[in-house]
């Protein structure tokens, strides 16, 4: 299981350009920014990504843990 878990992570962090593609709109507005504001609308992003993502992700831990099954 461990094991499984870390080559995932490995992988989820060797393309970190691809999961920063961004929807079109997002882009074509970030590239009409200066550098600064850019980075405010990403930040911005994932500011409200957070939420969403914390509630998903405590519910799926959750549910991992109530349908392991226990070792024999």
């Amino acid at each position: 299981m461990w094991r499984k878990l870390l080559i995932v992570l490995m992988l989820t962090c060797a393309a970190p350009a691809v999961y920063a593609q961004g929807c079109s709109l997002c882009t074509k507005t970030a590239n009409e920014l200066d550098d600064k504001s850019a980075k405010g609308l990403n930040s911005g992003i994932l500011y409200l990504a957070a939420l969403p993502l914390g509630i998903m992700g405590t519910i799926g831990f959750v549910w991992w843990k109530h349908n392991k099954k226990p070792k024999a």
